[in-house]
């Protein structure tokens, strides 16, 4: 004979709501995150300041950084050391290229202006100036951070 369900004999069936909810694929997850290089130095941060609010898996956060979140806890804080590999790649010496000033889509560009480039299917390609003279300059296209060790902090706030 079936027993009627009371708060009892019903407590082995609930699903535990004192569980902290996880980060899933496509969550939007509202998280602080600091990047900085292995010795410390800070490249970005949102602990000072308000908290970021991702949708996974939109292309806002790199797969690499959105798998390492996957599984973790809301109220959780970790640190992740990640080689160049694993995080924005090494650097590319084929990603330095020479470019006419003719080219060049700002006339008042100096060393260390980052400028967006056109590519031929109409995408865009930021590239900063590491050389210039009144003919040629020389942008680098790797990303900032590519060949560098980082650290990646990240404090869970909420998922949904």
């Amino acid at each position: 004979m079936n027993e009627p369900l009371t708060p009892a004999n019903a407590s082995h069936s609930k699903p535990d709501t004192d569980a902290p909810a996880c980060v899933a694929p496509h969550h939007l997850v509202t998280l602080h995150y600091r990047i900085t290089l292995e010795n410390g130095v800070p490249m970005v941060s949102t602990f000072e300041a308000t908290p970021a609010t991702l949708q996974l898996g939109d292309g806002t956060l790199a797969p690499q950084f959105e798998r390492l979140l996957v599984g973790l806890p809301v109220g959780s804080r970790h640190i992740f050391t990640l080689p160049p590999e694993a995080a924005f790649g090494p650097r590319r010496d084929d990603l330095i290229e020479r470019v006419r000033r003719a080219d060049f889509p700002d006339d008042t560009a100096a060393v260390g202006t980052i400028l967006s480039f056109a590519a031929p299917d109409g995408s865009r390609y930021a590239g900063v100036v590491v050389e210039l003279d009144d003919e040629w300059g020389v942008v680098d296209f790797n990303h900032p951070l590519a060949g560098k060790t980082i650290r990646f902090e990240v404090e869970i706030i909420g998922v949904c």
